[in-house]
């Protein structure tokens, strides 16, 4: 890379992480919004192939800002948190879907238990997050965004930055009939951009308690985007004759979010904006870089 190029990237570290992680993902979206590929296994692997944008834009930062790409890609491998952050990773998601699903109930959504799929398939469910799912871009949110905004800035506060980011990102998502982003109502695209930015100050918590475990964020991702294939709402009282019912489609995310949006705010509360967590958190020295 031209030294004049590596020395804007050095000076511009965000900006250039975020045009190499929009610009590759948008592309690779682009083309699945102009090919108007049909829902199917090929295209959900495409759309996963696009989620690598993030790790991509940060691995050319660290790279050109002479930062220690072993050290930051070794974040994904960190697996030594302790067995009570890997019991709360694997647990809590489970635990919100619990909650959420028994406020579906109470707000008079129809279930049907016996069309959840078996619950061995969950490991698969959490693999594939993990890698392809969703978990791959945490290498580039948490494990490269978080540490250089918590120089300057508060954990809380860059955990909403960061938020806004990541829900820029997905916007080509919105644009393709053919995925499930594409397929909501504006209602529930708003009520999934609180979830975001709520999910954002719980994966930073996460990334922070466990010392930039990006494996254990990872996980964790994976296994609150499992609660959509385990959630025990009647998906044909949702859709009768293939038509959306409004109202009860509106009631499971609303009852899917609270439980989200409450454990962040006690997260909040417990451990403070300043660090989301009870011990220093990472910084740009976790990567190789120095403070801007």
């Amino acid at each position: 890379m031209p030294s004049g190029v590596s020395a804007w990237i050095d000076r511009h570290r965000i900006a250039a992480f975020l045009a190499i992680a929009y610009g590759f993902t948008w592309t690779i979206q682009g083309i699945l919004v102009v090919t108007e590929m049909e829902a199917s296994w090929t295209l959900s692997i495409l759309v996963g192939f696009g989620g690598f944008g993030p790790p991509l834009g940060a691995a050319a930062v660290v790279w050109a800002s002479g930062g220690d790409l072993r050290a930051w890609i070794g974040q994904f491998f960190r697996w030594r948190i302790g067995a009570k952050w890997w019991a709360v990773a694997l647990g809590l998601p489970l635990l919100i879907l619990v909650a959420g699903s028994v406020l579906f109930v109470l707000g008079g959504g129809p279930i049907d238990l016996s069309a959840l799929p078996f619950p061995g398939i969950y490991l698969f469910v959490l693999a594939w997050g993990t890698i392809w799912g969703g978990g791959q871009e945490e290498l580039g949110w948490r494990g490269f965004m978080v540490p250089l905004l918590q120089d300057r800035h508060s954990a809380l506060v860059t955990s909403l930055l960061v938020g806004v980011a990541w829900a820029g990102w997905h916007l080509p998502l919105f644009l393709n009939a053919n995925t499930t982003h594409g397929a909501w109502s504006i209602t529930q695209q708003g009520i999934w951009m609180v979830t975001i930015l709520t999910g954002s100050v719980l994966w930073t918590w996460m990334y922070n308690v466990t010392g930039g475990s990006v494996l254990a964020v990872a996980v964790f991702h994976a296994g609150i985007n499992a609660m959509g294939v385990y959630h025990p709402a009647d998906l044909a009282a949702l859709a009768p004759g293939g038509v959306p019912d409004p109202w009860l489609n509106l009631l499971a995310e609303v009852t899917g979010a609270v439980p989200l949006v409450a454990t962040a705010v006690l997260v909040v509360l417990i451990y403070g904006g300043d660090r989301l967590a009870n011990r220093e958190t990472p910084g740009p020295e976790v990567v190789g870089l120095d403070s801007d």
